[in-house]
């Protein structure tokens, strides 16, 4: 058993499938999930675990070369956009319907127990050399 990183063998084992230019979502509980990716719902109760969990967790274990979130985040969440901001230089915003259409093309969906409004960003992958 691992003792260290990410536990959760569904999570880990989708991780390691991924490649260069693979989306990931990681979305609150109220994204309307696309069918087609592979999901990985974290979700335990409202707010375990939460959208910052999941991300610095992610970031740990992937090398990400662009992310996209929505702009609604900016007034809504403004907490969740500086935290989106901080960790991840040259984010994006689109519109909230906009993101949902580029979700469709993911390759990952890991569902937070965050429930605040527009906790969602989705990571292009990249590769580490």
């Amino acid at each position: 058993m691992k003792k260290s990183g990410i536990l959760n063998r569904h999570l880990a084992g989708a991780l390691a499938g991924l490649g260069h230019g693979d989306g990931v979502l990681i979305c609150d509980v109220g994204m309307p999930i696309p069918s087609g990716p592979r999901v990985v719902d974290l979700a335990f109760r409202a707010g375990t675990p939460s959208f910052a969990e999941v991300l610095d967790g992610l970031l740990d274990e992937l090398v990400v070369e662009g992310a996209t979130a929505a702009e609604e985040i900016r007034e809504a969440n403004p907490e969740a956009d500086r935290l989106l901001t901080a960790r991840l230089p040259g984010l994006t915003h689109v519109p909230h319907e906009r993101l949902k259409e580029l979700t469709a093309a993911a390759r990952l969906v890991v569902r937070t127990g965050e429930a605040r409004p527009y906790a969602n960003v989705l990571l292009r992958c990249g590769v580490f050399f």
